[in-house]
Order: structure tokens, then sequence, then C-alpha cells
């Protein structure tokens, strides 16, 4: 007997296809050719399952060079709300900030990203916070490429100061460490921008050891 439960297919809104065509064709490019978008979120939490996000800031690197008149920003209306973490990223539940639905904030995310290869301070959070968001609307997860700005922090370091290296660094570690200004800090744009800024300096470091790789930068 045919089974209609098995035939039965997914269909994906269009802008989630329209994302996934980008991939199609993707070809690995040179590192100073290819878009890099740092981005950081702001969240209600570190729970991937309970928490929401709050905000999405993000700006785009193409050349080696920060595209800052190319940056996005959005600020999401989530019923889940934590009062007590106002103090750290200052949105209100009621505030005046204009603020969309989480589907928008996907919309305008993905049509903002494509396929291109993303930057984050401690990835693997705001990587897992994204996905958490895609599914609970039936899409996938991100197809990007990752690239962690801590992680590559410690490959930059030379060999004699491996010994002494932090297994996690804080974002003011690193702007500690690179002369970094803290502008805007704790805020998601802010945050990104920041992370750009230390993603350069690190490619700035490595490249003057070694001619910069893929292999070696994502690996």
């Amino acid at each position: 007997m045919f089974n209609w439960f098995k035939s039965k297919k997914k269909y994906y809104p269009d802008f989630w296809l329209e994302y996934l065509n980008h991939f199609k064709s993707k070809k690995r490019t040179t590192i100073k050719e290819t878009r890099f978008v740092a981005f950081d979120t702001e969240t209600t939490g570190f729970d991937r399952k309970e928490d929401r996000i709050l905000s999405i800031g993000a700006v785009s690197i193409t050349k080696k060079t920060v595209q800052v008149n190319q940056s996005l920003e959005l600020y999401i209306e989530q019923d889940i709300f934590k009062p007590e973490t106002v103090k750290i990223h200052g949105i209100l539940k009621h505030g005046s900030l204009e603020k969309i639905s989480e589907i928008e904030a996907i919309k305008q995310f993905l049509a903002y990203i494509k396929d291109s290869d993303l930057v984050a301070h401690h990835a693997g959070f705001d990587k897992n916070m994204v996905n958490e968001m895609l599914l609970r609307h039936n899409l996938g997860k991100l197809k990007n490429k990752f690239i962690d700005t801590g992680h590559l922090y410690n490959k930059s370091k030379h060999i004699i100061y491996r010994e002494n290296l932090k297994e996690h660094y804080s974002l003011d570690d690193l702007c500690e460490e690179l002369n970094v200004p803290k502008t805007d800090r704790h805020t998601a744009t802010g945050d990104a921008l920041i992370t750009a800024i230390i993603f350069l300096k690190i490619l700035s470091r490595l490249d003057k050891r070694k001619n910069l790789e893929w292999d070696y930068l994502l690996k």
C-alpha cells in the first residue's frame, strides 16, 4: 500500500530557499576576496532552548575592510524577557527601540549574510541561538562557515607563548590584548564591530608569518 505519510515533502518559504540557493554555486575564493560578516547577539540568557535573542548586530568585511555603512541592526519583539539582564544589554521590554517579529528578523538576517563566512566571538553560542530561532520556525540550520575569534587568536600567538594561553578569552580580553577600543560594548552592533576589528588584527598578525590559506583559518 502506498504510504502517503512518507511521500509528504517539507515545503519551505521562499526566503529560506533563496538563502539555500546562495550555497549551490558558492566557490572558495581567496581570503582577501571573501565576504565575511562579523555578528553578535544580545539575549535574555545563555540557555539556547529557554532564552531568546533580543538583538542582532552585524557588519560586513570585504577586501580586509570593515564596511561600516553596510551594517545590520535588528531588535526583536519577544514574549520571553528577563528584567535582570537589562543591566547588561540595556534593552527594555517596552522601550523606544523599534522592534520586529522573530520571523522578520530571520528574513532580514539571512538576506544580509547570504553565503558569507560568519565571524563571532564564542561563535558556538551565537550559532546555537540563531539555529534554535530558525528551528522554532521549522527551518533548517545555518549553512555558513563559522570562525571564532577566540580560537583564531590562540592560533595567532607565537609558539613560545603557547604555554600561557587562556582556554577562554572574553571580548574584553582581546580588546586589551589587541588595543581595540570598547566602543558601544554590550550592544549587538557595537560588539559586532569590535569583533570585526579584532578579526582583521588577527588576520594581519597571521599574514605576517605565512601566506594565509583557508585550511589553516577554518580548521
